[in-house]
């Protein structure tokens, strides 16, 4: 594709999300009402609101960050090296706190921009909200106000692969299957999160996986580009 991006210059990541409350019975009554307010367009019949609650987490109303994974491309003896890091736990402020000092004191420079796989429609909005919420000032990454859509510092892959057709969705899943990347998902998914977070209590387990999507990120780009894929030991964890 030739990207006009230096690759040192992307900050890939990837969120984890969960709903606010363990289950239905533990929301408040006004936020049941407003629940099923909010996703009645989005029910079929046959599903109640209380089971379509335990899809709360992609909504950025009902749902909560619990990891962040982060990686950006060095150059090491002219290899490229992918370093990785994680912001997680159960104190959703510190770790958006945790993440905007990142931000702030290593991507601030105009051309340095964010990249994930339906990063626009999905992890850039529920950070920015999240974020408000936590009354967390916007970090200038992520503060697209006044900013027309050229000037927006995101690159998505998914959009990058839709070639402008805008009807079309890839997962990343697909995405890595056919361009030849080790799969992200060999453990669990997306709609297995919550249980693994509120049942099991493996939030280590959920820390590897949202690393793994992050680098299957990083991957994508490199063979957008037409480059060697990274190898485990080009990966490091810091």
């Amino acid at each position: 594709m030739n990207l006009p991006q230096k690759l040192t210059d992307i900050l890939f990541l990837d969120i984890e999300t969960v709903p606010q409350a363990e289950n239905w019975t533990a929301l408040s009554k006004e936020n049941q009402v407003l629940f099923e307010q909010k996703t009645q367009y989005q029910r079929k019949d046959q599903i109640s609101v209380e089971d379509f609650y335990e899809r709360a987490g992609i909504w950025a109303e009902f749902g909560k960050i619990i990891c962040i994974s982060v990686a950006y491309f060095v150059e090491v003896n002219t290899r490229k090296q992918l370093r990785i890091t994680s912001f997680f736990g159960d104190d959703e402020h510190k770790v958006l706190e945790d993440f905007k000092e990142l931000l702030d004191k290593h991507f601030t420079k105009k051309n340095t921009i964010l990249c994930a796989h339906n990063g626009k429609e999905f992890d850039f909005p529920f950070l920015a909200r999240r974020m408000i919420i936590h009354q967390i000032a916007l970090p200038k990454k992520l503060n697209l106000f006044g900013k027309k859509p050229w000037d927006v510092p995101h690159l998505d892959t998914l959009e990058l692969w839709k070639f402008g057709d805008y009807k079309h969705y890839t997962s990343l899943k697909l995405l890595t299957s056919i361009l030849g990347i080790p799969s992200p998902k060999d453990d669990i998914d997306g709609s297995e999160v919550a249980k693994v977070y509120y049942e099991e209590q493996d939030l280590e387990r959920i820390v590897k996986y949202c690393e793994k999507d992050t680098i299957a990120v990083a991957q994508i780009l490199l063979r957008f580009n037409n480059e060697e894929l990274l190898s485990e030991t080009d990966i490091v964890r810091v």
